[in-house]
């Protein structure tokens, strides 16, 4: 192997090693809060998926079911 070849396969490892951690007890408390979340506004959430459903008269393919009125 090259030297470049070498180098580029010691970052990548070096890349992939500093990506795995372990979280202790205390720090978990910072990844539950709400903000840490992949959905933060679920209140607009909620309402974004009840207008789709709605608009699209969808039954049973997400968590909102509609008629195409607006109504549940």
């Amino acid at each position: 192997m090259n030297k470049t070849l070498r180098v580029a396969l010691a970052l990548l490892g070096c890349a992939l090693a500093s990506a795995c951690k372990t979280v202790q007890p205390w720090e978990r408390g910072n990844l539950a809060k709400p903000q840490m979340s992949l959905d933060a506004e679920r209140l607009q959430s909620a309402l974004r998926a009840h207008v789709y459903g709605s608009r699209e008269a969808l039954a049973g393919a997400s968590n909102a079911q509609g008629g195409g009125c607006g109504c549940n």
